[in-house]
This record gives structure tokens, sequence and C-alpha cells, in this order.
């Protein structure tokens, strides 16, 4: 046990730290143009505060664009307009530290804009002296002399598209794996790298605690660039050239020079997003107590269970609790044991409504649903993250919504669009592309926070049109009413948020086993601190199941349920209502 107890002695404020995740255009809009400001996020500190919240993490707030909603950066000492001025932001800082809270900001450096200055600068001419910024390649060229992309890389934000753009200027192709606004920075340069090192410290210095780093294991690319294998099948041009930048070849060499001139002078919270890696050794490599990296990443098993295999994002695979239980104690364990750290998240702005997709989101059932998932992410291992609306139980976009007006994000639409394009003679094929869209876009998460039952939820004035739609819902699914209702989703989370930080030698730092089988509808867990043990009890499924409560984990008291009775027997067989989840205090 006290091996196994061993990061109870390495306590650190980040690892303990509520973060809250903000879109900033979808958060609150003050100035009346139906679009977020940072104005709106310093209105609802004092929310954000009584939720329980340590730090509040903002998406690209930089001037942008907005190809891809800030994550395309043509500035990244600039405040885009839209959003307000660095005044604002200065205040919001100000005003945060008034509150013992922080602010942390979003840093996306494998790519900016191709209005950022320094890609205007690049793509001018093959002499400038930028032109090594980023990375350009000849043109390969077909029978008739026509440009043709430098390999076959597909973009991934719209996969029938080649993830080299051309232009032609300079008759050359620049990288852009994401999308044609978005050319990917040479980080072989080490003026690229320095310009990057720069960024961070003004942000620092300025008073931000630390950064999420947008996929930052992508930053290093296989420098022979080699086509990559046809994994798409045939008629199709291009292909996912991920195994040749994804935790590219000098990726830890660039993190650990990151660490090293930059974020070991402050004492920073760091959290990396890495998409495509799961193999515990290469994340211990990045989070490792001594890897000298950052502090966590974001691990997208959990986000990507509902994938069918081979067929990506959109696609509806089928997956069962034991899944859930796999992933979870697969990372809670390899942490433990290897000593790394962990971030516990299951909703972003990049994922669909967490009730929607891991519960069910009718109105019988989506508030035990959203409560059944605070507690389990409250009792997990590592530094937790929610994202706006998920402490309200927001669900996603209704299914009649139409996909081509209401759907917004580039990713939605390029798929819809090359769906419509391949499946127009299939109208079952061209279903399945839409069940699809309703079931997995990011647009989901990015519907206006509903704040009250006014028009627009409150988000932005009654005759303002809000830059995307408000969920029909906001009317009875909004902050105010659930201020006023203590047994709302949002005092629920509170109240767990509460438990774990009083709790924290348990539920942050202690030992983790998990209890059961994958028979089970059931995924169920033990936590053991310096302070006792604590049994979690949850129930995936939309029927009643019964449960066998192990003799040696005997519950002295249920603590925490999300449907608020807690009257079960404390040892041997119990009964678990759909979605019903339980937290309990085991005698010792």
């Amino acid at each position: 046990m006290g091996e196994a107890l061993s990061g109870t002695n390495q306590h650190r404020w980040w690892k303990e730290s509520v973060v809250y995740q903000v879109y900033p255009s979808s958060f609150k809009d003050t100035n009346g143009d139906g679009w977020g400001d940072v104005k709106g996020i310093t209105s609802k500190l004092d929310y954000l505060k009584e939720l329980g919240v340590d730090i509040v993490w903002v998406s690209p707030i930089y001037k942008s664009p907005q190809a891809d909603m800030g994550y395309d950066i043509a500035d990244y000492k600039a405040i885009d307009p839209a959003y307000g001025t660095i005044q604002d932001v200065d205040e919001l800082i100000a005003e945060l530290k008034k509150r013992g809270m922080k602010l942390m900001m979003d840093l996306v450096v494998n790519h900016t804009s191709d209005q950022h200055y320094w890609f205007l600068e690049s793509r001018s001419a093959k002499t400038n002296p930028k032109r090594d910024w980023y990375i350009w390649k000849p043109a390969r060229r077909s029978p008739t002399g026509e440009p043709l992309p430098p390999n076959n890389w597909s973009m991934i934000l719209g996969d029938a598209n080649s993830a080299w753009t051309y232009d032609p200027m300079t008759d050359e192709y620049y990288l852009s794996i994401f999308s044609p606004n978005q050319p990917d920075l040479n980080w072989e340069n080490p003026e690229v790298r320095a310009a990057v090192h720069d960024v961070m410290n003004f942000w620092l210095k300025r008073g931000v605690c630390g950064y999420r780093m947008d996929v930052i294991n992508l930053i290093s690319k296989d420098q022979s660039f080699p086509d990559a294998e046809e994994t798409m099948g045939p008629g199709h041009d291009y292909h996912p050239g991920s195994k040749y930048y994804v935790n590219g070849p000098r990726m830890h060499e660039y993190l650990q020079e990151i660490n090293k001139k930059v974020l070991s002078k402050y004492d920073a919270i760091t959290v990396g997003e890495m998409p495509g890696v799961s193999d515990i050794d290469e994340v211990l490599k990045s989070v490792g107590s001594d890897a000298g990296e950052l502090n966590m990443i974001f691990i997208f098993d959990i986000v990507q269970l509902d994938d069918a295999p081979w067929e990506g994002k959109f696609s509806i695979g089928n997956w069962h609790v034991h899944d859930i239980r796999r992933i979870v104690t697969k990372w809670q364990r390899a942490m433990i044991e290897k000593d790394g750290w962990n971030s516990v998240f299951i909703e972003n702005h990049d994922n669909p409504r967490s009730v929607s997709r891991y519960t069910s989101d009718t109105d019988a059932d989506r508030f035990h649903g959203a409560k059944l998932l605070a507690i389990m992410q409250t009792t997990l291992a590592g530094t937790i993250y929610v994202y706006q609306g998920e402490e309200l139980g927001m669900r996603n976009m209704p299914a009649e919504w139409d996909l081509d007006t209401e759907y917004k994000d580039i990713e939605s639409v390029n798929f819809w669009q090359k769906s419509k394009k391949l499946w127009a003679n299939n109208p079952a094929k061209l279903q399945q592309a839409r069940e699809a869209i309703c079931a997995k876009a990011r647009d989901h998460s990015r519907t206006p926070v509903q704040w009250s039952a006014a028009p627009n939820g409150g988000f932005c004035p009654p005759d303002v049109k809000p830059w995307m739609r408000v969920n029909d819902d906001y009317k009875t699914i909004n902050a105010e009413a659930q201020l006023a209702e203590p047994d709302s989703v949002f005092h629920f989370w509170q109240k767990c948020l509460k438990a774990r930080k009083f709790h924290k030698d348990i539920f942050v730092y202690g030992d983790y086993q998990n209890v059961g089988t994958d028979s089970d509808d059931v995924f169920a867990y033990l936590r053991t601190g310096q302070s006792g043990r604590a049994l979690v009890v949850l129930n995936f499924s939309n029927k009643e199941v019964s449960w066998e409560v192990p003799k040696s984990m005997e519950v002295a008291k249920w603590t925490v349920g999300s449907y608020g009775n807690m009257d079960k027997v404390r040892v041997g067989r119990i009964t678990l209502r759909a979605w019903e989840g339980l937290l309990g205090r085991c005698k010792e």
C-alpha cells in the first residue's frame, strides 16, 4: 500500500486544481454582437468560483481570421477584436487573482494562420528569410505537367483533400495538415522554436499560469516525407500520414527544450493535446515525473471508444461498459505504478456532449446520467477538466436541426460535403453519414452556454442573432434555474468537487483498484488514501441491475448518489436504477 501511494508525497497545486474550459465564442456575449468575449468570461467568475473552479482555461482568443475558430492564429501577442483587447485579458487575470483563481491559455504552435505575418513573408519569395519557417516542397508533376502534391497525405479536417496546399506564386506546396488556412510551422528551424519560446514567455510574464498545448505531438515530421500507406481504400487519392508526424523523431527533444528554456522558470501547468498516442511507455516519456517535458496530456482513448474500427471519427461503433473500465483502469494504474500524471476529462470543444454520448439524454434520464458522469470524473486520480455547460448537463443539438444551416464547424462541413458527393446515389450511406454527424460533430459542444430562460438563453441580447443557434431546451436547462434548485446537476457537480478537494488524499493522490468483472453493466472501483477507502459504483445502462458489494469493501455510509436517495444495503447485493451512480465510504 505504501509503495502504491508514493504520489501522496508529491503534492503539486496543479494536480489538485479544477480546470474549467471556456470556449469563448459561445460562453457569454457582453457587447451585443452575438459572439462571446473576454468581458463575458470576467462577468461569470463568481459563478465559476461557486462551482469550485481554480483554473480557467480559455480556448484561443488571439487575433485570427477564424477559419478554425481561433486555432488559426494570425498574431500570438494580440487579442482578436471579436473577443476584446489585451487590457480585457489583463483585467480577467486580475479578477481571477482576487478570487484565488488562475488563467490558462491555449498554445497553438504546430501551425499558424495563413494570415500570420510570418507566413505572409514566407510565401512572398523563395529567398525570403522566413521561407524556411514553414514546410515548402516542390510540386510533383502529372504526365501533362500539372502540379501534384509532394506526397499523398490527407488533410485532417477534410480527408478527401491533400495535406499540401499549392502556392502558384512560387510554384511550390506548403504543408497544411489541418486545412489550407493553417500552414505547419517548420520546427526543424531553431528560429521558429525561439519565436515560440518568446510567445510563451510573453504570456507567462503577463500572469497566465500555463498552457494547454494544441496537437503538440505533431510538431516533428519525418523529414523524408514519404507517401502514406493507402489505408482509405480505392477511390481515395489521399491517406492519413500520421505515422510520419505523430510523436515524430524530434518531438521529445523539442518539448524538453521548451521545458528547459521556458517552463522551468515558472511553476506552470502544462497539458499536451496528443492525439494518436495510446502506448503507456511513450506517454510516460512526456509525463513521467522526471521526463522534463509536460505535467500531463489528454489521452484520447475514452473519447474514441465509440469510433467504428478503421472508420475514423465520423462513424458509430458499438461500445460496452467494459471498454470504459478497461481504458480508465489502464491509465489509472499506469500513472500510479510508473509515477506519471493523468488528466481527467470526457468532454471538450472537439467532442459531443458527454451526457448524450455515454448515457441517455432523454428528459427522463439526462440528469441521472450527468450526475453519474460527475461522480466518475471527480473520483479519479489526475487533474480534472470540466467543459463549459457540462456542469449543467447540456446535451447535443436536436437531431432534426438542418445540417446545411446549423452546423458551422469546418470538420463537419467538410465531411458532409464529401458525403453528399460520395453518396449522392446511395441514400442509405448518406443517411449513415448524417447520423454520424448528429452523434459526433464538434458543433454539439459549441452551442452557446444556456445562462437563463431569457431569449437566446441569456447568452446575448434578445434582439441579437447568436453566431450559433442556442439549443432549443434552454428554457428548462439553464444556469439560473439550476442555481435555484438544490438538487440540480450544477449543485451536484459543486458537491462532488468539494468532496474531491476535501478528500484529496483519496481521490487525487490515492490508490485505484478495479472492482468487478467485464460481464457487469456496472463499472466499480475502490480508491484508497491515508484517510480511508471509498467505493464508486456506476451503472452504465438504461435498466435496473443488481450488483454485489464485496464483503471486504462493506460500506459504512453511501455519501453521494445520482438519485439523491441513498437508502441502500451496505454489503451484499444492491439494486441500481438506470444510470445510477453511488459513492460510499468503506468500513475500516
